[in-house]
């Protein structure tokens, strides 16, 4: 029971860290369109490249506690 309640609340914690993170992405991308006067727009190359950004960060997140 102990184990399931630790499970529920990772996945709660690591709801609200991912949901923060991406409200801060967006007042990001929000601020540098305001910046430079135009609309918000992520052009193809840097959409693949955060998206490769965010695998390597979830393969190490998941790599955390290997003893290899």
């Amino acid at each position: 029971m102990n184990s399931s309640k630790r499970n529920i609340n990772t996945l709660i914690i690591g709801a609200v860290v991912g949901a923060l993170t991406g409200v801060g992405a967006a007042y990001l991308l929000l601020q540098r369109a305001n910046r430079n006067e135009n609309e918000v727009s992520v052009t193809t190359g840097e959409g693949l490249r955060l998206g490769l950004l965010i695998l390597g960060l979830l393969r190490s997140i998941s790599a955390l506690g290997d003893d290899d």
